[in-house]
């Protein structure tokens, strides 16, 4: 009888050892952030994402500014043809997917990769391009940097022959911006 007045003292001490030796888990304190590693602001530290993820491949695709430097072209019986007004004020940056992104310029089509931070290089490549002479093969290659969705730039430099009754090479520099 003794013991059976001890019963619920002894249920008390099972149940408190039992919730006593429940050890909450270790919970860190949120941090929100972007956690995407393939953003430009990507946050180690960060365990919940705000939203706030900069994807440079999507921001590089747009309209930018094109400021062209090129040589002008003398050309015997025609004159003085200035390809910087064969240009247009702006092209369109498109994805093709895979950081893949390319630029059409007087129907040629020049392609780059632009890298999860946001550096961009283009690989030295031959396009053909008919700027009214006829079409001619432009080496092209560059490198720039998008900064955020409203700032980046892009130099592109083009350098080729022209082949009319007399050859002549040319170079043509470009910036484009944003």
């Amino acid at each position: 009888m003794k013991y059976i007045h001890n019963i619920p003292f002894i249920y008390l001490l099972v149940i408190s050892i039992i919730i006593s030796s429940c050890s909450k888990e270790d919970t860190a304190p949120l941090i929100s952030g972007c956690t995407s590693v393939n953003a430009m602001n990507y946050n180690a530290s960060a365990n919940l994402d705000d939203g706030s993820c900069i994807i440079a491949y999507d921001i590089a695709q747009g309209l930018w500014n094109l400021n062209p430097d090129c040589e002008e072209i003398s050309v015997p019986v025609i004159g003085s043809i200035s390809l910087n007004e064969q240009m247009p004020s702006s092209v369109t940056v498109q994805g093709a997917g895979n950081n893949t992104l390319y630029i059409e310029l007087s129907g040629a089509e020049v392609t780059g990769i632009i890298n999860n931070d946001g550096s961009f290089v283009v690989n030295n490549q031959t396009v053909s391009i008919d700027m009214g002479l006829g079409p001619m093969d432009m080496n092209v290659s560059g490198d720039g940097n998008i900064y955020n969705a409203n700032s980046g730039q892009i130099d592109l430099t083009f350098s080729g022959t022209i082949q009319m009754i007399f050859p002549f090479s040319t170079n043509c520099s470009m910036v484009l911006s944003k």
